[in-house]
C-alpha cells in the first residue's frame, strides 16, 4: 500500500562531502525526495510523476532527519535507518524500493539478485528502472545495486558519487 499522499512537501538543502544535496520532505516529516543539487530536475521529475501538481516550498526538514543525515555522512552508517520515510509509486517499485532498504551496508548487490530477492528473477530490467527511479537515494541504497560482475553501473546521482557512497560503507566493488 503507498504512503497517503502528502499535503506539502517542504525544500532544503543540504551540504555533504560529496555535493549538494536536496532533501524533501512532507508535513508529517517523512523524507519523501534526496538527490543531488545537480541532479535536481531528476528528482523534481520522479515527484511530479508521484504527486501531480504538488510543489515543495522552502522549509526545513525535521532536525532528526537532517542530523541522521549528517551522522552518516560523517561516518555513522546506520543512522540511515532512523529517517521515516514514505513514497507513492507503483506496487513493483515500491517492493524493489523496500528489498534495498535490506541490503547491508558494506555489502551489494546485482540487478539480477535483487530481482531474485523480491522474488521476480526475470524483472532484471524492471528492477533496475524502479532502482533509477528510487525518489529517496542515500537512505533507500539503490547505490549498493552494481553489475553481475561486480562493476559500477548507473547511478542518478553520477559513477563518481556512487563510487564515494559505496567506499564510504566499506563495500567493495570492481
Amino acid at each position: 500500500m503507498p504512503a497517503p499522499p502528502p499535503e506539502r512537501l517542504f525544500y532544503e538543502p543540504l551540504p555533504t562531502p560529496v555535493g549538494e544535496a536536496v532533501m524533501i520532505t512532507d508535513e508529517k516529516g517523512h523524507l519523501r525526495g534526496f538527490d543531488w543539487l545537480d541532479k535536481e530536475d531528476r528528482l523534481r521529475l520522479i515527484l511530479q510523476r508521484q504527486y501531480r501538481g504538488l510543489r515543495p516550498a522552502q522549509g526545513a526538514a525535521p532536525p532528526a532527519t537532517r542530523q541522521a543525515l549528517a551522522d552518516y555522512f560523517e561516518g555513522d552508517i546506520p543512522r540511515l535507518r532512523d529517517i521515516p520515510w514514505a513514497t507513492a509509486g507503483t506496487a513493483f517499485q515500491r517492493s524493489v524500493w523496500k528489498a534495498l532498504t535490506g541490503i547491508p551496508a558494506g555489502t551489494t548487490l546485482s540487478y539480477s539478485q535483487l530481482a531474485d530477492k523480491i522474488g521476480s528473477p526475470k524483472a532484471v530490467r524492471a528492477v533496475g528502472l524502479a532502482n533509477g527511479s528510487n525518489p529517496v537515494g542515500v537512505v533507500v541504497p539503490c547505490h549498493r545495486v552494481i553489475g553481475a560482475d561486480g562493476s559500477l553501473t548507473g547511478y542518478g546521482g553520477g559513477i563518481e558519487r556512487k563510487r564515494w557512497l559505496l567506499k564510504h560503507e566499506g563495500a567493495a566493488h570492481r
